[in-house]
């Protein structure tokens, strides 16, 4: 079976793979950390393995909540490509579902700090957030799972 593709799609195929790629040069300070080296050396929190492990590597080592403290990591389940899932250090409490963070690798390479995080969940228990989103200057639209903060002793 042969496939046609016209003149005009040909050109939007091509166009597609060829537009501009965003640089994301502009915002934070650049980085070959990935989200949780970062965390672990913000928080003082010594735990390993990928971003989404440390809620479970956390249990019974550091406390766990679903409320924020300064201080404290927030740990984000993996959810579409963010196959790892990402931690994020709260450095500041705004209101009763938003805080701030300090993060690395949310947008690649790059170390961004005191970026809003806001609580959309149901329960108003941090298990689902949406995050800054820089370069638009607005929070993006993807609701993230979350598990909760890890608590520095």
């Amino acid at each position: 079976m042969k496939i046609r593709i016209s003149t005009i799609g040909f050109l939007l195929l091509l166009a597609s793979c060829g537009g501009p790629r965003p640089n994301f040069g502009n915002y934070g300070a650049p980085t070959n950390l990935t989200c949780v080296p970062y965390a672990r050396e913000v928080s003082g929190i010594e735990l390993s393995g990928d971003a989404w492990e440390w809620w479970g590597e956390a249990a019974g080592v550091y406390p766990r909540a679903h409320s924020p403290e300064v201080g404290a990591v927030l740990v984000m389940a993996p959810h579409g490509s963010m196959t790892d899932g990402h931690l994020a250090v709260v450095t500041a409490l705004r209101d009763a579902r938003t805080i701030e963070v300090t993060q690395s690798n949310w947008l690649p390479h790059r170390i961004e700090h005191d970026q809003p995080v806001i609580d959309v969940s149901a329960a108003n228990d941090w298990t689902s957030v949406r995050v800054w989103y820089e370069p638009v200057q607005e929070m993006g639209s993807t609701v993230y799972p979350a598990y909760g903060f890890i608590l520095p002793r």
